[in-house]
């Protein structure tokens, strides 16, 4: 007989046989790799591409077998944004036909894919080596940890096509990474920003030798699911949503997650692991 619990659970989503058309998908037992494959182009995004990893990010939420992400671009490069000729050119033509309706279509569907890489839980790490712009500035920005090389070139460009530098949540996000000032450099001129600067600001955790920033990416990929991953899905959910909080409504709802996370057998396992002098085995509830 089902339960009332299973009910109501949302539907899993089984990521077993995922077989995405625009970009590449690697398992790796509880580890899922994000790789953008166009590399003669520097792996710009297309439409489709936008939309399939707004998608998959949202169903995300719902697989439970998989605990972190490694987000990557093919052939030496991370990403050059958005692609010119089938993203660009048909937006100019919308302007030029007053579209404002299409236009705002697409930079909510854009501004959704940053979103959903928020909302799901598993911690996103991001391998970023080379060109890493526009588009792809925000993909890195939006994963919750970023390993560069000296070699990665991070320009937030949009104010070089006629732009703002607002765009997909850049104006909130990128200042809490980096500081306000630094932001608003980048943000108003649009220049690259190097591998070692953005490790001295804050931007990157991590400068690797590009030959391994993508192992290093998934080993700590690996080590984070094989850690308390009901715990890390929690405090994900903290750091977004306190943002917009007090010191004191946030010292409260993470009074209110931690004491979730007690309830955990997660919890339970580090206490006797402890207590018998060995290395818990997390196993993420």
């Amino acid at each position: 007989m089902t339960t009332t619990a299973e009910r109501y659970r949302p539907t899993r989503v089984d990521f077993s046989n995922f077989k995405p058309q625009h970009f590449m998908w690697q398992r790796e037992g509880k580890v899922a790799t994000v790789t953008l494959n166009r590399p003669e182009r520097k792996n710009p995004l297309t439409l489709e591409s936008y939309a399939e990893l707004r998608d998959t990010f949202r169903d995300l939420v719902y697989a439970d077998d998989i605990k972190t992400i490694v987000i990557n671009g093919a052939g030496g490069n991370f990403c050059s944004g958005g692609d010119v000729h089938e993203i660009i050119g048909p937006l100019v033509e919308l302007q030029r036909k007053y579209d404002m309706s299409g236009l705002l279509g697409f930079t909510r569907m854009t501004g959704d894919l940053v979103k959903a890489m928020r909302a799901c839980p598993q911690p996103i790490v991001a391998a970023v080596d080379g060109v890493c712009a526009g588009a792809g500035a925000i993909l890195a920005m939006a994963s919750d940890l970023r390993f560069g090389t000296a070699k990665t070139k991070v320009a937030f460009l949009f104010v070089r096509v006629g732009l703002a530098g607002a765009d997909m949540g850049a104006c909130n996000i990128l200042p809490r990474i980096i500081g306000a000032g630094r932001a608003a450099e980048l943000l108003y001129t649009g220049r690259a920003m190097d591998g070692a600067e953005g490790e001295r600001w804050g931007f990157f955790n991590k400068l690797c030798e590009p030959a391994n920033v993508l192992a290093e990416a998934q080993a700590m990929a690996k080590s984070l699911a094989d850690g308390p991953t009901f715990g890390h899905a929690m405090t994900k959910r903290c750091i977004h949503q306190e943002w917009n909080m007090g010191i004191d409504e946030a010292i409260e709802a993470e009074a209110q997650a931690q004491a979730i996370c007690m309830q955990t057998k997660d919890y339970e396992r580090a206490y006797e692991a402890f207590v018998k002098k060995s290395s818990p085995v997390f196993q993420g509830n």
